[in-house]
């Protein structure tokens, strides 16, 4: 298992080289498309204007060593919304496999959520579909075609601020009535975020049989509801492997109840397309950031922030 540390922050001025570098290198790495990339023909003004605004770029870093780049674009969207673009994302061929892409993506779209934006948007090339599958896994749609690929949008999370673990368990009955049997929900956060309060509310919300408790030890517990679906809580923490996941036999599990898994990112994603993906932050005090990301058409029209 890989110790690396990857690090993401936004770019400044003095990063348009790094950026330039980034993007040729990863871009020339893929396979040969024609026409090619746009982002081959980049220059190096052109990533300083993009730097300029409107938008901003980011870096990530492994052991302080740039790694990836991507850039967003803010554009105005019907109605006076606010849109972003990603753009130019790429990893030098060293660093693949290290999770970098993923980091500095999911990084950047909670920023953006922070920042009060609702959507995002990206173009992908028709000729690399495992390009489209890696976007589509981190909740992105493809909207329309456009010449030589597809145009992909995405909610983006939404924030919410939970002062105490009584607001944690709160959000969590209100969760609950969003969801349905077949519904899988992948908690991530630190030891002691709040991902079990979050479960336990859930639990309530379900009318669960309790106590709904970490399972960290069993893997796996089962709790039945009169009232609807049961609910399937798992800690991931041990895990080394989706294999090992798969041992736990959760596809039987997902047809008639809700499946919560902690600790479940970069493992559970294969359980289904269809799920809610929540990360939470620890804050000082008791205050914790929760990100609530609705991946695929099963989540994407739920109003979680009214």
């Amino acid at each position: 298992m890989s110790t690396s540390q990857i690090a993401v922050r936004l770019a400044c001025p003095n990063d348009a080289q790094a950026i330039h570098d980034v993007t040729l290198q990863a871009f020339s790495a893929r396979q040969p498309l024609d026409p090619p990339a746009d982002a081959l023909s980049d220059t190096l003004d052109d990533v300083s204007a993009a730097l300029a605004g409107p938008g901003f770029g980011v870096i990530s870093e492994v052991d302080s060593q740039i790694a990836g780049s991507l850039l967003v674009r803010l554009d105005e969207a019907a109605g006076g919304q606010t849109i972003a673009t990603l753009r130019r994302v790429g990893v030098l061929p060293q660093f693949r496999h290290l999770g970098v892409a993923d980091t500095m993506v999911r990084t950047t779209l909670r920023g953006l959520a922070d920042s009060g934006i609702r959507r995002a948007r990206l173009l992908a090339r028709m000729e690399l579909p495992q390009i489209v599958a890696w976007w589509r896994a981190r909740g992105f749609l493809i909207d329309h075609d456009v010449p030589h690929g597809f145009m992909m949008s995405a909610n983006l999370p939404v924030p919410i601020d939970v002062p105490t673990p009584d607001d944690m368990r709160a959000l969590g009955q209100s969760l609950a009535k969003h969801m349905r049997a077949g519904d899988l929900v992948i908690a991530s956060g630190d030891l002691g975020a709040g991902k079990t309060v979050l479960a336990q509310g859930i639990g309530e919300g379900l009318g669960v049989a309790g106590p709904v408790i970490s399972p960290t030890f069993v893997l796996a517990r089962v709790h039945e509801s009169a009232a609807g679906p049961g609910l399937v809580h798992v800690d991931a923490y041990r895990l080394a492997s989706a294999a090992e996941l798969e041992d736990i036999d959760i596809d039987a599990a997902l047809a008639d109840s809700v499946v919560y898994i902690e600790w479940g990112a970069g493992l559970a994603e294969g359980l289904s397309d269809q799920r809610l993906e929540v990360h939470i932050e620890r804050l000082p005090g008791d205050l914790r950031h929760v990100y609530l990301m609705p991946v695929g058409r099963r989540w994407r029209e739920e109003a979680f922030d009214e």
